[in-house]
């Protein structure tokens, strides 16, 4: 059983909710529990898509500094592999997965929200990496996340400086992609995932796989991992399903199974 990390679902969505008041700070306990809830809403079937959330008042202030205050070279090195890992662990959840963002993410917290397919966030968020006030900077995933999202130059801004972005910049730079009230998030953030609950999973996971595999390449070789993938979902129901339906019914009238 975890203490600060859950899991509940509710008609195909599930929700992963972060839960150490006051600010959700992502102590080592959490980073371990993020990859034990991430891992069971990967194989759980009756998860199809999920969302990750941090509460009403605020989604993760970032790690616990009074962790880490007192840590040296040598007692990181082991660990940061695996920090990484923790705070990055819904990136490797193979189905569709929303951030829902209320208040503050910072640090380690805007690291887990950038390990999401999409990103809600309400109208009162304050996002950033403020690592470097402390004479550190993002080591959870933020230096490569963030640039593959907004690019560099606008990553290397925001951990150079250590400023906050409201709402407003976070989405004109592509750091979040749709901004509703924050008392809204999380019933828009259910909404978005829950268009997926009844879809092709398999297709799902392997675009997703293709989409994030192909980044970390070169274009060729990213045409050619989408076109095993691509082969691949050939071998589903649902692809039988999905195309049988459409010869005879037109687009859109299938009937998935996620198989």
């Amino acid at each position: 059983m975890t203490e600060f990390v859950s899991l509940s679902v509710d008609a195909g969505v599930g929700t992963i909710r972060i839960d150490r008041p006051p600010m959700n700070a992502l102590n080592r306990q959490i980073q371990g529990e993020l990859l034990e809830v991430a891992d069971e809403a990967s194989t759980r079937a009756d998860v199809r898509a999920v969302v990750v959330y941090g509460g009403e008042k605020t989604f993760a202030a970032g790690a616990d500094v009074k962790e880490m205050a007192s840590m040296s070279y040598s007692d990181m090195a082991p660990q940061a592999r695996r920090l990484s890992a923790g705070l990055g662990a819904i990136s490797t959840i193979p189905k569709p997965t929303v951030a829902a963002v209320t208040g503050y993410a910072l640090g380690g917290g805007l690291e887990v929200v950038l390990g999401a397919d999409r990103r809600i966030a309400g109208d009162n968020v304050k996002l950033g990496f403020p690592e470097i006030l402390l004479g550190i900077f993002p080591g959870g995933g933020g230096t490569q996340r963030a640039a593959r999202l907004i690019g560099p130059s606008r990553t290397k801004d925001l951990i150079y400086t250590g400023r906050m972005v409201k709402a407003d910049e976070a989405l004109a730079i592509g750091l979040v992609d749709e901004v509703v009230p924050a008392d809204e998030v999380h019933a828009r953030a259910v909404a978005w995932a829950a268009q997926f609950t009844s879809g092709p999973a398999l297709a799902y996971a392997a675009a997703k796989k293709a989409i994030d595999n192909g980044l970390d390449t070169d274009l060729r070789t990213g045409l050619d991992i989408e076109s095993e993938l691509f082969a691949g979902v050939f071998a589903t129901d649902d692809a039988k399903a999905g195309m049988a339906s459409f010869v005879e019914n037109g687009p859109g009238k299938a009937t998935f199974t996620g198989r």
